[in-house]
């Protein structure tokens, strides 16, 4: 029986980070911009006019001992919905922004072992194309289909060097959070498990730049347990413009009981969102413990009306 074979696109994309340039990397091939005069570049950074085309060269390097073709191509970023990483639109996907505006000089390439071929690559900027942040990344896809480990489906693998391309006009970064939800997991008698609460919130660019947001969780009212503030880590390192994300994160030390609000902030670039959602959590044994003062001091009234009523009775 013949194998079926279904191609699924890797891709694994560079960090943008001050320290002195690295390519994008998988450990056989890698694609990074050519070095410019001054310094290494991590990632294309490109300022532009809008109705502009702008130029540049790439290094594809193949680090095995055997030649490697690559189909390469320019595709649109976007935040992806598993953890807000950096993902790409695939070959066969259609490009609406920096994909659709670059173009490598040369689709196909095959680079011999152990050596670099540079590529040029160039980008239109369209006349109407809106002002701030456009994110993509020139990708070099192996023709390879490699077979996956115990299925029939094949796996194609790729690489590509980020596109910050920045166009002129108003910069108005912007951030909100929304759709907070807390959910308390914690044990019914405290201090006796481990807690499995969490907090899901949705992370917004509505603006035109990317952001590096932080996001800090603020519990107000009256709790019993957990900080009254802590940092949240599963964050994504960036968001690019229009991007939404949702991101849960589990509190092992969240409160187990009390009522109040959960407050979600975020911020980057001078801008701050907030979200809120408010709880209420009383586990059986606290609630036991309140009951019964209450359950005896109504019982202590009962008795005392009974007896002035049977005195009441005998007068």
């Amino acid at each position: 029986m013949r194998t079926a074979f279904v191609a699924l696109l890797l891709l694994a994309l560079t960090t943008l980070s001050p320290a002195p340039a690295g390519a994008a990397d998988n450990g056989e091939w890698s694609v990074r911009p050519a070095d410019s005069a001054i310094t290494p570049r991590a990632a294309f950074e490109l300022p532009a006019q809008p109705g502009t085309t702008l130029t540049d060269r790439a290094v594809v390097t193949n680090t095995t001992a055997a030649p490697l073709t690559f189909r390469l191509y320019v595709a649109d970023a976007h935040n992806t919905e598993r953890d807000g990483g950096l993902g790409v639109r695939g070959i066969e996907e259609t490009q609406r922004d920096v994909g659709a505006w670059g173009k490598p000089e040369q689709d196909t390439i095959t680079v011999p072992a152990r050596s670099a071929v540079t590529v040029g690559i160039s980008l239109t900027v369209p006349h109407d194309a809106s002002p701030g942040d456009h994110v993509g990344a020139l990708v070099a896809v192996d023709t390879r289909v490699r077979p996956a480990d115990g299925s029939h489906l094949g796996v194609q693998r790729g690489v590509g060097a980020r596109i910050y391309l920045r166009v002129d006009g108003p910069q108005q970064p912007a951030l909100i959070v929304e759709d907070v939800r807390f959910t308390a997991r914690s044990p019914q008698i405290p201090w006796t498990g481990t807690s499995e609460s969490t907090v899901a919130y949705t992370l917004h660019n509505t603006g035109n730049t990317k952001l590096a947001p932080g996001v800090s969780l603020r519990v107000g009212g009256a709790v019993l347990g957990g900080p009254g503030e802590r940092r949240l880590a599963n964050v994504p390192a960036e968001l690019l413009p229009g991007q939404k994300v949702r991101l849960t994160e589990t509190w092992a030390g969240a409160p187990f009981a009390g009522w109040g609000q959960i407050t979600v902030t975020a911020s980057a670039a001078d801008v701050r969102g907030s979200g809120t959602d408010g709880f209420l959590r009383i586990p059986w044994l606290i609630a036991a413990c309140l009951a019964l003062p209450a359950a005896a001091w109504w019982l202590l009234r009962r008795r005392r009306a009974a007896r002035a009523a049977r005195a009441a009775a005998r007068d």
